[in-house]
């Protein structure tokens, strides 16, 4: 009964309704999705940066070198900020990508969802085998302060990878900032799985590719948040961890971790292969460029 409610939480979480969503193109190429609210607010006040059309959006920054692309769209993002359609302003900028990787510009993140770009975030799975050999997995609550999502469950750790910032840099840094994990834990680990998580929000489109780790702790040394950002880490049976999932209390991009996590482990036994099966769209293969997809 829990694998056929997980596959149908898998459906759901991977599977969203893009009708109302038109691509966004540089030239030739698809580099996000823009819905219809924020099509007519472009059309509305940035015609001179973005084409709104029957089947796309075309943003008019062909000639334009990343500083110079850069720049537009932030001044862009400023404006729809002090409109007060931006709300979630956080002072970092992300990279966005063609499809063959190659970066064409750098813009706040909290404008990302707005023009359905693709983003980066890594992802870290903390496992304790309990000396009966249980294996259980370390969860954290986020603080009940934080603005977004605040008292929600998270993996150990998770966090977007900045402009300016490698995976292996983003890794350290909120492996430090978020659990306390020193360069020396972290630095050795391998990556284990690369899933796309995309989903209408509020703001528009999330669409973001997550670098996954997963390491193994002792299970009597709780991790210790530094920034104040994660109000406890819970060392949680793997059925509670499945309980939640379902129960809808974790974020989802952690959710998704987690369960991609559980299926690696074969937690379900046989009916694991069916849940990997399930997560298949969403899985690309670890080391493949996807920057730009």
């Amino acid at each position: 009964m829990q694998v056929q409610a997980v596959a149908d939480w898998l459906e759901d979480a991977i599977r969203y309704d893009d009708s109302d969503f038109l691509p966004l193109m540089l030239g030739n190429h698809a580099i996000g999705y823009v819905n219809t609210a924020w099509r007519q607010r472009l059309q509305q006040a940035h015609g001179e940066l973005f084409a709104v059309q029957a089947d796309r959006v075309a943003l008019l920054a062909e000639g334009l070198d990343y500083a110079a692309c850069s720049a537009r769209l932030q001044q862009a993002a400023e404006a729809w900020r002090d409109a007060g359609w931006l709300n979630g302003w956080r002072n970092e900028r992300f990279i966005a990508y063609l499809p063959d990787g190659t970066p064409c510009f750098e813009l706040e993140r909290a404008a990302f969802r707005p023009l359905g770009l693709t983003s980066r975030a890594v992802h870290l799975n903390g496992l304790s085998r309990l000396p009966d050999g249980e294996i259980r997995m370390w969860i954290g609550r986020r603080s009940p302060f934080k603005d977004v999502a605040p008292n929600r469950l998270d993996n150990l750790m998770g966090g977007g990878v900045a402009a300016g910032e490698s995976i292996t840099d983003a890794l350290l840094r909120e492996g430090w900032e978020e659990a306390g994990m020193q360069p020396a834990q972290l630095q050795p680990l391998q990556q284990q799985a690369l899933l796309l998580a995309t989903r209408p929000v509020a703001r528009g489109l999330h669409r973001e590719w997550l670098f996954v780790y997963d390491i193994w702790l002792d299970p009597a040394t709780a991790p210790q948040n530094q920034d104040g950002e994660v109000a406890e880490h819970v060392l949680m049976p793997l059925a509670d961890v499945v309980q939640h999932i379902l129960n809808g209390q974790f974020m989802s991009d952690a959710a998704l971790v987690a369960a991609d996590c559980l299926a690696r482990l074969g937690y379900w036994g046989d009916a694991s292969s069916q849940l990997a099966a399930k997560l298949a769209p969403v899985r690309a293969v670890v080391g493949e460029n996807v920057q730009g997809r």
